[in-house]
């Protein structure tokens, strides 16, 4: 039996079915990179440092940014390559002679590939809050959109190599772009010195595409929170604290990644003075 948008007479649960504009997810994939070997490149700021370092040690990795770019394989109907540029910024510490120790910065790049299907879309796509179009964008209108979900990498290794030592046919990090490279403590130096820094990340992420379709789905019912809104509390601190329960997973290995929500939602709502 074809349904068409309306209330639903056949299932008491149903109310109705209706129309949806949403992105519909026509293929993903997961994956768990180890990235062997990225190029550290320091900021002017750190770059003394890493050429006098004795010894080096990582402490950890941020993603900062995701450049995507998607294209058609023409002998492959409805299927499309991804290419991804992960921008990372990296912190590790420099031993220095004479007992001291300092902080580095830099950055570090990685480049991916991946073929996903992504279903064939004639009808190019326009919306009246988007921005002004440009003629790349125009002749991208019907491609599928590519999302991209990350966490922070895992610092895996990290090693120091003199200069001389490095494998040539380093094509270095020429086309960094500016709000990448204005988010550290200054400008990033691809130019080698006397000592390279190389870096092992692990990455998680998951990508897929989707377009934008329309779906007919059941409503069972209005969306109506059974929660209720919480102002001020005007009770005093220390009696807003005896309504805690203690914490006993603070103090002990959990068996479990669940908190107790008692305590992190009284938590939440301390005074900032506690």
């Amino acid at each position: 039996m074809q349904i068409k948008p309306g209330p639903i007479q056949q299932d008491a649960d149903i109310r109705e079915a209706v129309c949806v504009h949403t992105r519909k997810i026509f293929d993903s994939c997961r994956d768990k990179d180890c990235m062997e070997d990225l190029r550290f490149y320091p900021t002017a700021q750190s770059r003394a440092a890493v050429d006098q370092a004795v010894s080096v040690r990582a402490r950890d990795a941020r993603l900062l940014y995701t450049a995507i770019d998607v294209n058609e394989i023409t002998f492959n109907r409805g299927f499309y390559t991804v290419d991804i540029r992960y921008y990372y910024s990296v912190s590790a510490d420099a031993f220095l002679p004479l007992a001291r120790t300092e902080r580095i910065h830099g950055l570090c790049v990685f480049d991916k590939r991946v073929i996903l299907f992504g279903s064939e879309g004639s009808a190019r796509v326009f919306s009246s809050d988007t921005a002004q179009p440009t003629a790349e964008t125009l002749m991208d209108s019907n491609l599928p959109r590519v999302v991209v979900e990350a966490v922070d990498p895992i610092v895996l290794n990290i090693r120091m190599v003199d200069a001389t030592d490095a494998a040539p046919g380093d094509p270095g990090a020429t086309d960094v772009p500016d709000f990448i490279s204005g988010g550290f403590d200054g400008p990033i130096t691809v130019e080698p010195g006397e000592r390279l820094l190389y870096v092992t990340l692990g990455q998680f992420s998951i990508i897929r595409l989707e377009r934008d379709s329309q779906l007919l789905v059941p409503v069972y019912d209005y969306c109506m929170p059974d929660k209720e809104c919480q102002g001020p509390v005007d009770d005093d601190p220390c009696s807003m604290f005896s309504r805690i329960n203690f914490p006993v997973d603070e103090f002990f290995p959990p068996d479990t990644i669940v908190t107790d929500e008692n305590y992190r939602n009284a938590k939440a709502t301390l005074p900032n003075s506690l």
